[in-house]
């Protein structure tokens, strides 16, 4: 069972970066994200900067045993309405399995209780079920379908909209925690 203790999310530095390209520009990540081109590490570097710049994004990377293994991003932080999206993966294939699980449960414990947001919003390619079903596990419902959304592979994909909310979360949150951490996190 995974100790709460071997996970943590910290913020993304410049250290971070050759890791992260390397992991962003793999084929089992760019399959699933909707820009798959290789990047340089040059453009990698101008879009570290310009997110830096940026007041609604924040950027974390995700470790295990004090090892770099994933990326959780927080996007589109909308204070008005109080909601964001969010992004992940796990770059590193030689981990212990739940680890996703874990790297979701601890990304929704920011997200809800860290930045206090009330609407968590998600999206996933329409045929990346292995992601549709996380995000499911999470608690997450599905909003709608955007047809033919996304440019992928040579032709147009649908992706499908999801999202959580806060006093759903609250009420996942213990359930959650047993199922990835065997109730050793915090409630």
């Amino acid at each position: 069972m995974p100790r709460r203790e071997d996970y943590r999310l910290r913020e993304m530095e410049d250290a971070d970066l050759e890791k992260v390209l390397e992991w962003r520009n793999s084929d089992r990540i760019r399959a699933v994200m909707y820009t798959d081109q290789v990047i340089t590490m040059e453009e990698h570097r101008g879009w570290f900067e310009r997110v830096r710049q940026e007041q609604n994004a924040i950027y974390k990377i995700f470790e295990y045993q004090e090892r770099p293994v994933g990326v959780v991003n927080v996007v589109r932080l909308d204070k008005r309405n109080n909601k964001c999206s969010w992004g992940f993966y796990l770059g590193e294939v030689d981990i212990p399995q739940g680890t996703g699980l874990v790297m979701g449960y601890l990304a929704l414990e920011y997200i809800f209780e860290g930045l206090g947001i009330r609407k968590l919003c998600a999206e996933a390619l329409a045929f990346n079920t292995p992601s549709i079903r996380f995000h499911q596990q999470l608690g997450f419902a599905e909003e709608g379908r955007l047809i033919k959304h996304v440019m992928k592979n040579g032709h147009y994909e649908d992706v499908i909209a999801m999202a959580l909310f806060n006093e759903d979360w609250m009420k996942l949150k213990s359930r959650l925690a047993r199922l990835c951490l065997g109730g050793g996190a915090k409630s």
